[in-house]
């Protein structure tokens, strides 16, 4: 009996000593998930950052619009001819990055677009200050060279940045398109502010942009000191790319580097990640992906056929007078930026396929309406009008770009998204072409 006893006792020790060790390996893995998934706030606010320094450059020039149109003459046609020209640069560089983004370095890819957005709107600023602010073919030929520069800057980042992101949180990626969106709304904010406090100074349209330039340049500056330095050291950052890694991706291996992980031994994946052999094809990728191509395709021919030449040249004058044209696109680009929030909220995100073409295909609406309010309206019906322009742009933008990569692995979410942003690209490009199409008939405006 005695003995009997001993041994219940110690198969009760023993079943205790497994439990508290069992705890403790739970506790410690709980621990070790806690640590790979911290800064997750702060890699979404680099995310913000970063997408607004990819399009501030961009959309600073596109809101001093009204400078260059008082500095050329209006047979340049600066915001159609300065758009269409940005655009070429931007999709050939985009169809290269694309084929070949398996074998890019990631990191060294977005180094280089932010690089190029600095230097672009930095020479902007001596390319004006060089001419003193001459209205010549010279100083036009310099700026259609930096929006050259701003076009294959702009496919390496957003090339790049949303490849990248995709094998992420998508909290992410919608950060960095909410920041996309909120360069537009800032930079219309600022222009607003800057020609309402040198309106009345000598050259005072001048000095504004200027100043303008000047900010956005320090943005690009910044931009490129998040990326290099803080943004992979992020813990959270650090374990997508890990994971991404595990699963075949070598366009992070550089990333990994500048965060101190040098070797496969160093890569820590969840046991539950499944390492895949093979991945699909670029080709493949966009066959299963094709409606969602078409989306971003159409979503962008219809907003760049209407914006920016539309709202410059054809929408007349009114009460607002030189204000008018920066109104309008201040509440574009602010309701873009709002609209890029709405998808967090889970019930109002359209997650289905069909629902997103319908409600894409709609929006030509907008094409008869802003041709009747162009002709016939006042101006509350066109700020109106182009409110609901940026609320639909954004919002249908961030619903396709969170929905698509969901159920594939690193790489092919990264090839995913490089074939997104190509279609993006593709559809700006043959809306800028179309936006000519309203010089047809425009003194009927």
């Amino acid at each position: 009996m005695f003995f009997l006893f001993l041994e219940a006792v110690e198969d009760i020790l023993l079943k205790t000593k497994l439990h508290i060790q069992g705890l403790a390996m739970t506790e410690d893995n709980e621990s070790k998930a806690s640590i790979k998934l911290e800064g997750h706030y702060k890699a979404m606010a680099v995310c913000w950052f970063l997408g607004l320094g990819s399009l501030v450059a961009w959309n600073s020039l596109l809101t001093i619009g009204d400078y260059y149109y008082n500095l050329f003459p209006a047979s340049y046609h600066p915001s159609r001819v300065l758009t269409l020209v940005y655009q070429p640069f931007a999709l050939i560089t985009m169809v290269t990055l694309a084929y070949h983004e398996a074998k890019l370095n990631t990191r060294k890819r977005n180094l280089i677009g932010y690089a190029l957005f600095f230097l672009g709107t930095l020479m902007l600023i001596v390319v004006d200050l060089a001419t003193s602010g001459s209205g010549a073919i010279g100083p036009y030929i310099g700026i259609c060279a930096c929006v050259g520069a701003f076009g294959i800057a702009d496919a390496h980042v957003q090339g790049g940045m949303v490849g990248d992101l995709s094998f992420m949180h998508p909290e992410f990626i919608q950060s960095f398109f909410a920041g996309l969106a909120a360069s537009g709304a800032l930079t219309s904010g600022m222009r607003l502010m800057t020609k309402a406090a040198f309106e009345k100074y000598r050259n005072g349209l001048r000095k504004g942009a200027m100043m303008f330039l000047a900010i956005s340049t320090l943005i690009e500056f910044l931009c490129i000191l998040l990326y290099a330095i803080y943004f992979p050291r992020l813990p959270i950052v650090k374990h997508y790319r890990s994971k991404a890694a595990s699963e075949g991706s070598k366009t992070v291996s550089a990333d990994l580097a500048a965060a101190g992980i040098q070797t496969e031994a160093d890569i820590e994946v969840s046991n539950d990640t499944k390492i895949l052999p093979t991945r699909l094809s670029t080709k493949q990728l966009f066959m299963q992906n094709i409606d969602y191509a078409l989306d971003l395709f159409l979503i962008y021919v219809l907003t760049l056929s209407i914006f920016p030449g539309f709202i410059f040249e054809n929408t007349g004058k009114h009460q607002l007078g030189t204000w008018y044209p920066l109104v309008l696109v201040a509440m574009y680009n602010v309701l873009d930026l709002i609209s890029r929030y709405i998808p967090l909220v889970k019930c109002l995100k359209i997650e289905s396929r069909k629902g997103l073409m319908i409600t894409i295909l709609s929006r030509f609406l907008f094409v008869p309406a802003y041709y009747f309010t162009g002709k016939y309206g006042d101006q509350g019906w066109m700020i109106l009008l182009t409110s609901v322009l940026g609320l639909t742009n954004g919002y249908l933008t961030v619903c396709v770009m969170t929905v698509a990569p969901k159920g594939y692995k690193g790489p092919e979410q990264n090839a995913l998204g490089n074939i997104l942003v190509l279609c993006l690209l593709c559809g700006i490009f043959a809306g800028v072409s179309l936006d000519w199409l309203w010089l047809i008939g425009k003194s009927k405006f």
